[in-house]
């Protein structure tokens, strides 16, 4: 009987220090995101402004014009480097493919009379200031490449939606703008699940999406 009863006190101990993280975790975002409203036209602008620069993982395409020998496809280093067929060691990492081209073109001038350079890129991946970061109860968690006119219910595609655990209600954004790092509440169950476009908004890069857990 008494062992009966120790079982039953854990069991209830056990449920009061759920009970208690889970309001912990309540109040910590709540704190964290306040009530302040996500500033759409902010982002609308960042995304009408918003320029794609190389980062490591790209892969590039170098193309030179009457001189199809020196063309090449590499993948940027984790270094931020890239190397062709006559230059090593070109800084790649973020600059756009346009500034990168004229690099290229002042190098092979040494070598090639007036040099024409193209640099296509071809995968994807960026520098960290242009993803966009999903972390918490997302099925995929990941860094995502932002892209121009960005929304959130095209991230939570990107990375396969929530896990059964989710509290998407209760998750948050991160976003670091001119006056430092603020908050804001995100409505991912009623965007995900009831359908309410009104929750979804336009995104900016650099942003993280925390999705918290549910305790219940």
């Amino acid at each position: 009987m008494s062992e009966q009863k120790g079982k039953v006190r854990a069991g209830l101990m056990g449920g009061m220090i759920r009970v208690g993280f889970a309001g912990l975790l309540s109040m910590l975002l709540a704190a964290c995101a306040g009530n302040s409203s996500l500033p759409l036209s902010e982002a609308q602008r960042a995304a009408a402004d918003f320029d794609y620069v190389i980062g490591p993982g790209d892969t590039l395409e170098v193309f030179v014009w009457g001189n199809e020998e020196l063309s090449s496809v590499g993948v940027v280093r984790p270094d931020g480097k890239f190397t062709t067929r006559l230059v090593e060691d070109l800084e790649a990492s973020g600059k756009t493919s346009t500034q990168l081209a004229r690099d290229i073109e002042q190098s092979y001038g040494e070598y090639v009379r007036q040099p024409v350079v193209s640099v296509i890129v071809n995968g994807f991946v960026g520098v960290p200031s242009q993803q966009v970061r999903v972390v918490g109860e997302a099925a995929q968690p990941a860094s995502v490449p932002f892209r121009k006119h960005m929304t959130l219910l095209d991230l939570m595609i990107a990375v396969g939606g929530m896990t059964e655990f989710a509290d998407g209600n209760g998750s948050v954004l991160v976003r670091t703008g001119d006056e430092g790092q603020k908050s804001y509440k995100l409505r991912l169950d009623d965007l995900l699940k009831d359908g309410d476009i009104s929750a979804n908004l336009a995104l900016m890069p650099g942003d993280i999406v925390i999705i918290s857990e549910s305790w219940f």
